[in-house]
């Protein structure tokens, strides 16, 4: 566990006066903001499949939805893992490791399409794959990288690349499928994960280095650090407000293009709302990592969580038109990944930077669960009702529970730097 000091600069490179911010770390942050945009931008796609590989190679909705879901399983039970061991011996490495779990993953169904090809890679290994290069341990590093002072911004900052990538993929993606079909498109973008490899090299190689008393807690003391973070109350809460998001989310990415064809929309449009989501959440994701330098982050997530319910309410209630969903996407891509500086700055001011990648993935255990459960429930809605009208209050009544949880934090007495 971190003291109450602050982390050396885990590249050795030291810190300039008055915190300011060498060039070396510039190269740390777009690194890690490359292979946030890389891994989150193709699993951002994983809705525009659902139904082209129905039509193509009979994969049912079922199975895809429920390969999804296993993966936002997976991802969440890896997460915790991944962040201890990279918090260890470097994120570098970690995510070096997911880049290919990745490529694995979309490879094997593209060259053996099957429900249990897809089961296995969408659901497993693209699941430990993203765990690896997504956002934990890229954006622990990035913590330990950058003066306490502007951790926040910076974490933003580099969250924000997981935008970049939904801007870019989910377009590509939809172009592909409707030229050389959903198989071969999976492949490709299986290749375009092995991109991560050189940028990973970037970030955290070695083993952070910590001053005394500092050092991560790793794998083998994860259980113990488990429980003394749940014992904190406010972290408890924190987390359990974490389930929402992920629960919103997975069910919005999977779901919404399949929603928007059901009520007679162009199939077009739900790739147009996810890369709408992408680009509004460019500037979304760095104000909330600023926000998190000015006021408790705590109170701005639950104002994002009552702001997504009063948004998706407006949307489901409401006949969906063209106009409409594009305005839902802005809204919501602007506090998309909003939630993720916000709460790894919260964790940091609570516990420090140490073993930052571990305490983040235990947090996001619950935001994954929220995830499985939320595209698997849509799956099987869409196939046993024909719609998702009843899932919609749900959606609601979810967050505004996440923004009480978050109101009722207290900050810490002390901020760790």
């Amino acid at each position: 566990m971190a003291g109450p000091a602050s982390r050396a600069l885990v590249t050795g490179a030291g810190l300039p006066p008055h915190g300011g911010m060498r060039p070396a770390l510039w190269t740390i942050i777009a690194a890690a903001a490359a292979s946030i945009s890389l891994a989150l931008g193709v699993r951002q796609t994983f809705g525009l499949f659902l139904l082209p590989l129905s039509a193509e190679a009979g994969i049912s909705p079922a199975v895809l939805g429920s390969a999804v879901a296993i993966h936002n399983l997976v991802w969440g039970l890896s997460q915790p893992v991944s962040g201890a061991i990279a918090d260890r011996v470097g994120a570098g490495r970690v995510m070096a490791v997911g880049a290919l779990l990745l490529a694995a993953g979309l490879g094997l169904p593209a060259l053996w399409t099957s429900a249990p090809a897809i089961l296995l890679g969408i659901g497993l290994l693209t699941g430990m794959g993203v765990a690896c290069c997504g956002t934990g341990a890229a954006l622990a590093a990035v913590g330990r990288a950058v003066p306490p002072e502007r951790r926040g911004e910076m974490i933003g900052l580099a969250s924000a690349g997981g935008s970049l990538g939904q801007a870019a993929m989910v377009p590509l993606a939809q172009s592909l499928i409707g030229g050389v079909g959903a198989v071969a498109t999976l492949g490709i973008l299986g290749l375009s994960l092995l991109a991560i490899l050189p940028a990973a090299r970037l970030v955290e190689w070695r083993a952070p280095e910590a001053g005394p008393g500092q050092r991560a807690t790793g794998l083998a003391g994860l259980p113990a650090l488990a429980r003394m973070a749940l014992a904190d109350r406010g972290y408890a809460l924190l987390t359990g407000g974490f389930f929402a998001c992920g629960f919103q989310l997975a069910f919005l990415t999977m779901h919404l293009p399949s929603h928007l064809t059901l009520c007679g929309l162009p199939a077009g449009l739900g790739a147009m709302a996810l890369m709408t989501v992408g680009l509004f959440n460019i500037p979304g994701s760095w104000l909330c990592g600023r926000v998190s330098n000015h006021m408790q982050p705590e109170l701005a997530l639950g104002w994002i969580y009552a702001l997504r319910s009063v948004a998706i309410a407006c949307f489901a209630f409401t006949t969906p038109t063209y106009a409409g969903t594009l305005v839902f996407a802005a809204v919501m891509g602007f506090v998309w990944l909003g939630t993720i500086p916000l709460t790894s700055a919260a964790i940091a001011r609570r516990f420090g930077v140490a073993d930052l990648g571990a305490l983040y993935g235990l947090c996001f255990l619950s935001h994954q669960v929220g995830g499985f459960l939320g595209a698997a429930a849509g799956a099987v809605l869409l196939e046993t009702a024909g719609s998702y009208a009843a899932f919609w209050p749900v959606m609601i009544g979810v967050g505004m529970a996440a923004s009480a949880m978050n109101w009722m934090v207290r900050p810490p007495r002390v901020a760790v730097a």
